[in-house]
Protein backbone atom coordinates (compact mmCIF):
# COMPACT_ATOMS: atom_id res chain seq x y z
CA UNK A 1 0.00 0.00 0.00
CA UNK A 2 1.39 3.11 -0.79
CA UNK A 3 0.11 6.94 0.31
CA UNK A 4 -0.34 10.21 -2.13
CA UNK A 5 -0.84 13.92 -1.19
CA UNK A 6 -3.37 15.55 -3.47
CA UNK A 7 -2.56 18.87 -3.94
CA UNK A 8 -6.04 20.63 -5.54
CA UNK A 9 -8.32 23.48 -6.27
CA UNK A 10 -11.64 23.72 -7.21
CA UNK A 11 -14.51 26.29 -7.79
CA UNK A 12 -17.16 25.54 -5.42
CA UNK A 13 -20.01 27.07 -6.85
CA UNK A 14 -21.48 23.85 -8.71
CA UNK A 15 -19.76 21.55 -5.68
CA UNK A 16 -22.07 20.79 -2.61
CA UNK A 17 -19.05 21.16 -0.51
CA UNK A 18 -16.02 19.07 -0.29
CA UNK A 19 -17.39 15.96 1.77
CA UNK A 20 -18.80 13.16 -0.01
CA UNK A 21 -22.32 12.94 1.14
CA UNK A 22 -23.84 8.87 1.18
CA UNK A 23 -26.92 7.04 2.15
CA UNK A 24 -26.30 3.61 2.73
CA UNK A 25 -29.87 3.32 3.89
CA UNK A 26 -30.33 3.48 0.30
CA UNK A 27 -27.53 1.54 -1.21
CA UNK A 28 -25.55 4.95 -2.41
CA UNK A 29 -22.35 4.67 -2.05
CA UNK A 30 -21.28 7.58 -4.52
CA UNK A 31 -21.94 11.13 -4.40
CA UNK A 32 -20.77 13.06 -8.01
CA UNK A 33 -21.80 16.65 -6.68
CA UNK A 34 -19.06 17.19 -4.17
CA UNK A 35 -15.49 17.62 -4.72
CA UNK A 36 -14.54 14.18 -2.48
CA UNK A 37 -16.92 11.85 -4.70
CA UNK A 38 -16.19 13.33 -8.38
CA UNK A 39 -12.06 12.96 -7.12
CA UNK A 40 -12.80 9.02 -5.69
CA UNK A 41 -15.17 8.33 -9.12
CA UNK A 42 -12.13 9.21 -10.89
CA UNK A 43 -9.50 7.42 -8.89
CA UNK A 44 -11.62 4.18 -9.91
CA UNK A 45 -10.08 4.41 -13.24
CA UNK A 46 -6.77 3.57 -11.82
CA UNK A 47 -7.65 -0.24 -11.39
CA UNK A 48 -5.74 -0.24 -7.60
CA UNK A 49 -6.59 -3.25 -5.52
CA UNK A 50 -8.65 -1.26 -3.00
CA UNK A 51 -11.51 0.79 -3.08
CA UNK A 52 -9.78 4.69 -3.40
CA UNK A 53 -10.68 6.68 -0.38
CA UNK A 54 -10.13 9.86 0.34
CA UNK A 55 -9.27 11.70 3.70
CA UNK A 56 -9.26 15.59 3.99
CA UNK A 57 -7.29 18.01 5.13
CA UNK A 58 -10.13 20.80 5.21
CA UNK A 59 -13.63 20.45 4.67
CA UNK A 60 -14.89 23.32 2.98
CA UNK A 61 -18.83 24.12 3.03
CA UNK A 62 -21.08 24.45 -0.07
CA UNK A 63 -20.17 27.40 -2.42
CA UNK A 64 -16.70 27.86 -0.83
CA UNK A 65 -13.69 27.60 -3.46
CA UNK A 66 -10.00 26.37 -3.04
CA UNK A 67 -7.33 27.96 -4.65
CA UNK A 68 -4.91 24.91 -2.37
CA UNK A 69 -6.63 22.21 -0.66
CA UNK A 70 -5.12 19.18 -0.11
CA UNK A 71 -6.20 15.16 0.77
CA UNK A 72 -4.33 12.12 0.99
CA UNK A 73 -5.37 8.47 -0.32
CA UNK A 74 -4.09 5.06 -0.05
CA UNK A 75 -3.70 3.08 -2.97
CA UNK A 76 -2.37 -0.69 -3.55
CA UNK A 77 -1.41 -1.23 -7.17
CA UNK A 78 -1.98 -4.80 -8.44
CA UNK A 79 2.08 -5.12 -8.88
CA UNK A 80 2.57 -4.13 -5.31
CA UNK A 81 4.65 -1.18 -6.75
CA UNK A 82 3.89 3.15 -6.39
CA UNK A 83 1.81 4.97 -9.13
CA UNK A 84 3.68 6.87 -11.21
CA UNK A 85 2.74 10.35 -9.62
CA UNK A 86 2.56 12.29 -12.51
CA UNK A 87 0.09 9.38 -14.31
CA UNK A 88 -2.56 9.70 -11.34
CA UNK A 89 -2.11 13.74 -11.77
CA UNK A 90 -2.66 13.36 -15.73
CA UNK A 91 -5.83 10.62 -15.07
CA UNK A 92 -7.51 12.78 -12.85
CA UNK A 93 -7.32 15.99 -14.52
CA UNK A 94 -8.48 14.55 -18.01
CA UNK A 95 -11.58 12.68 -16.16
CA UNK A 96 -12.43 16.35 -14.99
CA UNK A 97 -12.17 18.04 -17.81
CA UNK A 98 -13.85 15.42 -19.67
CA UNK A 99 -17.04 16.31 -17.25
CA UNK A 100 -16.35 19.54 -17.15
CA UNK A 101 -15.99 19.86 -13.35
CA UNK A 102 -14.68 22.95 -11.91
CA UNK A 103 -11.75 20.91 -10.00
CA UNK A 104 -8.17 20.96 -11.03
CA UNK A 105 -5.00 18.68 -9.52
CA UNK A 106 -2.01 20.74 -9.00
CA UNK A 107 0.01 17.91 -8.03
CA UNK A 108 0.29 14.31 -6.30
CA UNK A 109 3.28 13.93 -4.10
CA UNK A 110 4.17 10.07 -2.93
CA UNK A 111 4.31 10.45 0.65
CA UNK A 112 5.27 8.22 3.88
CA UNK A 113 2.01 6.20 5.67
CA UNK A 114 2.87 7.96 8.94
CA UNK A 115 1.54 11.12 6.78
CA UNK A 116 -2.02 12.13 7.30
CA UNK A 117 -3.31 15.34 5.45
CA UNK A 118 -5.41 16.77 8.05
CA UNK A 119 -3.45 15.91 11.23
CA UNK A 120 -0.32 16.83 9.77
CA UNK A 121 -1.15 20.83 8.88
CA UNK A 122 0.59 23.08 10.18
CA UNK A 123 -1.44 25.78 8.90
CA UNK A 124 -4.66 26.99 6.42
CA UNK A 125 -4.87 30.44 5.18
CA UNK A 126 -8.20 32.01 4.21
CA UNK A 127 -8.80 34.51 1.73
CA UNK A 128 -12.22 36.40 1.91
CA UNK A 129 -12.62 39.01 -1.04
CA UNK A 130 -14.32 42.08 -0.13
CA UNK A 131 -16.04 44.64 -2.99
CA UNK A 132 -17.33 48.03 -1.25
CA UNK A 133 -19.32 50.34 -3.44
CA UNK A 134 -17.60 53.97 -3.22
CA UNK A 135 -18.98 56.33 -1.32
CA UNK A 136 -19.85 58.90 -4.07
CA UNK A 137 -22.47 56.35 -5.40
CA UNK A 138 -23.29 54.85 -2.16
CA UNK A 139 -26.27 57.21 -1.14
CA UNK A 140 -27.61 56.64 -4.09
CA UNK A 141 -30.15 54.08 -4.33
CA UNK A 142 -30.25 52.62 -7.52
CA UNK A 143 -26.62 52.09 -7.42
CA UNK A 144 -26.65 51.21 -3.38
CA UNK A 145 -29.27 48.28 -4.36
CA UNK A 146 -27.94 45.24 -4.54
CA UNK A 147 -30.83 44.07 -7.19
CA UNK A 148 -30.12 47.58 -9.67
CA UNK A 149 -26.10 48.08 -9.11
CA UNK A 150 -23.48 46.96 -11.17
CA UNK A 151 -22.10 43.64 -10.37
CA UNK A 152 -19.49 42.46 -13.19
CA UNK A 153 -20.18 38.79 -14.35
CA UNK A 154 -17.37 37.60 -13.50
CA UNK A 155 -17.40 38.20 -10.07
CA UNK A 156 -20.74 36.66 -9.60
CA UNK A 157 -20.49 34.15 -6.89
CA UNK A 158 -16.90 35.26 -6.23
CA UNK A 159 -16.96 38.20 -4.69
CA UNK A 160 -19.20 40.04 -1.30
CA UNK A 161 -20.23 43.65 -2.91
CA UNK A 162 -21.26 45.64 -0.31
CA UNK A 163 -23.78 49.17 -0.63
CA UNK A 164 -23.48 50.36 2.75
CA UNK A 165 -23.19 53.94 2.93
CA UNK A 166 -21.30 54.11 6.19
CA UNK A 167 -18.64 50.91 5.34
CA UNK A 168 -16.04 51.98 7.25
CA UNK A 169 -12.72 50.10 5.99
CA UNK A 170 -10.83 51.12 9.21
CA UNK A 171 -13.32 50.05 11.47
CA UNK A 172 -13.32 46.15 9.55
CA UNK A 173 -9.76 46.52 10.26
CA UNK A 174 -9.81 47.18 13.63
CA UNK A 175 -12.09 45.10 14.74
CA UNK A 176 -10.34 42.01 13.05
CA UNK A 177 -6.95 42.56 14.48
CA UNK A 178 -8.82 41.32 18.07
CA UNK A 179 -9.26 38.12 16.82
CA UNK A 180 -5.97 37.12 16.58
CA UNK A 181 -4.58 35.15 19.20
CA UNK A 182 -5.86 32.70 21.07
CA UNK A 183 -9.49 32.73 21.86
CA UNK A 184 -12.78 30.59 23.00
CA UNK A 185 -14.52 30.78 19.87
CA UNK A 186 -17.50 28.98 20.26
CA UNK A 187 -19.90 32.35 19.66
CA UNK A 188 -18.61 32.32 15.99
CA UNK A 189 -18.84 28.29 15.72
CA UNK A 190 -22.07 26.97 13.51
CA UNK A 191 -23.62 23.88 14.21
CA UNK A 192 -24.00 21.39 11.28
CA UNK A 193 -27.63 20.01 11.66
CA UNK A 194 -28.06 16.33 11.49
CA UNK A 195 -24.61 16.19 13.52
CA UNK A 196 -25.35 15.60 16.87
CA UNK A 197 -21.57 14.81 17.43
CA UNK A 198 -21.66 19.06 17.32
CA UNK A 199 -24.59 19.20 19.70
CA UNK A 200 -22.37 18.18 22.69
CA UNK A 201 -20.05 20.56 24.17
CA UNK A 202 -16.11 20.31 22.28
CA UNK A 203 -12.97 22.01 22.34
CA UNK A 204 -13.65 25.74 20.73
CA UNK A 205 -10.24 27.17 21.92
CA UNK A 206 -8.49 28.15 18.54
CA UNK A 207 -5.45 30.21 17.58
CA UNK A 208 -5.32 32.70 15.17
CA UNK A 209 -1.68 33.91 13.98
CA UNK A 210 -2.57 36.21 11.52
CA UNK A 211 -5.56 38.61 10.03
CA UNK A 212 -4.71 40.60 7.40
CA UNK A 213 -6.55 43.20 5.75
CA UNK A 214 -4.92 45.11 2.38
CA UNK A 215 -6.40 46.34 -0.90
CA UNK A 216 -7.00 43.58 -3.62
CA UNK A 217 -8.30 43.93 -6.99
CA UNK A 218 -10.84 42.79 -9.50
CA UNK A 219 -10.90 39.71 -11.39
CA UNK A 220 -12.72 41.32 -14.35
CA UNK A 221 -12.00 40.82 -17.58
CA UNK A 222 -10.12 44.62 -19.67
CA UNK A 223 -13.80 45.37 -21.16
CA UNK A 224 -15.00 45.25 -17.68
CA UNK A 225 -12.10 46.67 -15.34
CA UNK A 226 -12.62 50.32 -15.84
CA UNK A 227 -16.61 50.63 -15.03
CA UNK A 228 -15.60 48.15 -11.63
CA UNK A 229 -12.95 50.15 -10.42
CA UNK A 230 -15.10 52.92 -10.98
CA UNK A 231 -17.59 51.87 -8.52
CA UNK A 232 -15.75 49.67 -6.14
CA UNK A 233 -12.82 49.45 -4.08
CA UNK A 234 -11.61 45.74 -3.52
CA UNK A 235 -10.33 44.42 0.10
CA UNK A 236 -8.44 40.81 0.81
CA UNK A 237 -9.05 39.62 4.14
CA UNK A 238 -6.36 37.03 4.80
CA UNK A 239 -6.94 34.42 7.84
CA UNK A 240 -4.16 32.14 9.00
CA UNK A 241 -4.36 29.23 11.41
CA UNK A 242 -4.17 25.66 12.37
CA UNK A 243 -7.52 25.23 12.62
CA UNK A 244 -10.85 26.95 12.53
CA UNK A 245 -14.14 25.82 13.70
CA UNK A 246 -17.34 25.14 11.18
CA UNK A 247 -18.23 28.26 9.77
CA UNK A 248 -16.08 30.11 12.15
CA UNK A 249 -14.27 32.27 9.55
CA UNK A 250 -17.61 33.37 7.40
CA UNK A 251 -19.48 33.82 10.71
CA UNK A 252 -16.10 36.44 12.37
CA UNK A 253 -16.35 38.12 8.85
CA UNK A 254 -20.21 39.24 9.06
CA UNK A 255 -19.33 40.41 12.42
CA UNK A 256 -16.77 42.51 11.52
CA UNK A 257 -18.77 43.62 8.33
CA UNK A 258 -21.95 44.16 10.72
CA UNK A 259 -19.53 46.84 12.81
CA UNK A 260 -17.98 48.71 9.40
CA UNK A 261 -21.74 49.41 8.76
CA UNK A 262 -22.32 50.64 12.05
CA UNK A 263 -25.32 47.62 12.57
CA UNK A 264 -23.39 46.62 15.84
CA UNK A 265 -20.42 48.51 18.23
CA UNK A 266 -17.05 47.61 18.86
CA UNK A 267 -18.08 46.52 22.48
CA UNK A 268 -20.56 44.03 20.64
CA UNK A 269 -18.16 42.54 18.67
CA UNK A 270 -15.55 42.60 21.79
CA UNK A 271 -18.97 40.36 24.20
CA UNK A 272 -19.33 37.59 21.31
CA UNK A 273 -15.70 37.55 21.24
CA UNK A 274 -15.51 36.93 25.14
CA UNK A 275 -18.11 35.82 26.06
CA UNK A 276 -18.29 32.37 24.62
CA UNK A 277 -21.49 31.57 23.92
CA UNK A 278 -24.23 30.40 21.36
CA UNK A 279 -26.45 33.10 23.48
CA UNK A 280 -23.93 36.06 22.84
CA UNK A 281 -24.43 36.53 18.79
CA UNK A 282 -25.64 39.54 18.00
CA UNK A 283 -29.00 39.19 15.79
CA UNK A 284 -27.69 42.44 13.81
CA UNK A 285 -24.85 40.17 12.18
CA UNK A 286 -25.68 38.58 9.12
CA UNK A 287 -22.67 35.32 7.94
CA UNK A 288 -20.79 36.62 4.99
CA UNK A 289 -21.61 34.54 2.34
CA UNK A 290 -20.01 31.19 1.51
CA UNK A 291 -19.22 32.80 -2.43
CA UNK A 292 -16.36 34.93 -1.44
CA UNK A 293 -14.70 32.53 0.72
CA UNK A 294 -11.21 30.85 -0.83
CA UNK A 295 -8.91 28.24 1.10
CA UNK A 296 -5.82 29.27 -0.24
CA UNK A 297 -2.94 27.06 1.31
CA UNK A 298 -2.49 24.08 3.29
CA UNK A 299 1.18 24.00 5.05
CA UNK A 300 2.91 21.23 5.87
CA UNK A 301 6.37 20.37 7.53
CA UNK A 302 8.53 18.71 4.86
CA UNK A 303 9.77 16.67 7.54
CA UNK A 304 6.45 14.94 7.17
CA UNK A 305 6.45 15.01 3.81
CA UNK A 306 9.58 12.63 3.11
CA UNK A 307 10.42 9.00 3.12
CA UNK A 308 13.82 8.06 5.84
CA UNK A 309 14.89 6.05 3.29
CA UNK A 310 14.40 5.89 -0.86
CA UNK A 311 11.36 3.79 -2.18
CA UNK A 312 11.56 2.21 -5.25
CA UNK A 313 9.76 3.37 -8.24
CA UNK A 314 8.50 2.27 -11.48
CA UNK A 315 8.38 5.84 -13.59
CA UNK A 316 10.87 6.12 -16.30
CA UNK A 317 13.35 8.18 -14.47
CA UNK A 318 12.90 6.48 -11.11
CA UNK A 319 12.68 9.75 -9.56
CA UNK A 320 9.41 11.07 -7.24
CA UNK A 321 8.12 14.34 -6.60
CA UNK A 322 8.82 14.71 -2.32
CA UNK A 323 8.78 18.37 -2.63
CA UNK A 324 6.41 19.50 0.30
CA UNK A 325 2.81 21.33 -0.32
CA UNK A 326 4.13 24.65 -0.83
CA UNK A 327 6.34 24.60 2.54
CA UNK A 328 7.50 26.86 4.57
CA UNK A 329 10.73 28.86 4.92
CA UNK A 330 12.98 26.75 7.29
CA UNK A 331 12.12 22.92 8.38
CA UNK A 332 10.85 22.34 12.16
CA UNK A 333 12.49 19.89 14.12
CA UNK A 334 11.64 16.39 13.24
CA UNK A 335 9.56 14.73 14.89
CA UNK A 336 8.07 10.48 14.54
CA UNK A 337 4.36 11.59 13.79
CA UNK A 338 2.03 14.29 13.33
CA UNK A 339 0.06 15.79 16.06
CA UNK A 340 -3.49 15.69 16.36
CA UNK A 341 -5.38 18.64 16.35
CA UNK A 342 -9.32 19.82 15.67
CA UNK A 343 -10.46 21.09 12.23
Amino acid sequence: MNRYLINLSYIGTRFRGIQRKIDKSAGQFQDPHTVQGVIEEALLKLRSVNVPTLKLSSRTDTGVHALHNTVHVDLERPNGKPYDVDRITKQLNRSFERDAQSLRILSTVHVPLTFHARLCAKSRTYLYRLAVLKKEFARDHARQHPHSRFIPIEEHDRCYFLGHPRFDIETFAKVARTFEGVHDFRTFMAVAKGNPRQQEAMHSLRRIDQIVVERGQTMTAAFNREQTEQFYDFWDVRIRGRSFLYRQVRRMVGAWVAAAEGRITDRDVYHMLTVPSQNSWCSNVFVAPAYALYLCRVEYDPVDLAFPSPVPSDDTDGQFSRAAAQPQDGTATHRNDCHVHGW
